[in-house]
């Protein structure tokens, strides 16, 4: 699934959401609920940018905020799909009996196909998660690897960055 984070454009579009909240279903950290005007204050002062960066506002923390809430409920969604489609292989394929050879693999190339999107789906739910607890600890946009501020810019882009954008140029190099 391919979704552009939010915009300057989109930011005031997304003032009903907030990066803090209530808690959801099956104990997955998106939140439904708005945080107080106090917390994402606290936030548009406590989170790190860069020195040629202006400091998020607090319509720019809701965008995100809201735009990982979305991200969450749409990888769950994926998820339990997948495992239904899963469910649904296994249970169609029991018998397996007179297949030929092909039809086997076509049928296991299916499900390794489910499993596959079911996991990628899953990396992407921590991710997602990952990112809005740091965003309510107020700890988003800090480089795991060097501590320095990730950048607004690219965080905009990709709200789920855990590295600047020179460890992340290291990383992919090695």
């Amino acid at each position: 699934m391919t979704q552009t984070a939010p915009s300057k454009k989109t930011a005031s579009a997304a003032k009903a959401a907030a990066p803090a909240g209530g808690s959801r279903s099956r104990g997955r950290v998106g939140a439904s609920q708005p945080a107080s005007e106090a917390e994402v204050e606290r936030l548009t002062q406590s989170l790190k940018v860069k020195e040629d960066e202006a400091p998020w506002t607090s319509e720019e923390l809701r965008a995100v905020g809201k735009y990982l809430r979305e991200e969450i409920e749409s990888y769950e969604r994926e998820i339990e799909r997948a495992e239904e489609e899963l469910a649904n292989f296994i249970r169609s394929s029991s018998d397996g009996g007179g297949e030929d050879q092909a039809d086997a693999g076509a049928k296991t190339f299916e499900r390794d196909h489910e499993i596959a999107l079911a996991n990628n789906s899953r990396d992407m739910l921590r991710q997602t998660e990952r990112a809005l607890e740091q965003l309510r600890a107020g700890t988003y946009g800090i480089c795991e690897n060097c501590g320095n501020p990730i950048g607004k810019g690219r965080l905009q882009v990709f709200p789920r960055a855990t590295l600047c954008m020179t460890c992340k140029t290291k990383q992919e190099r090695h």
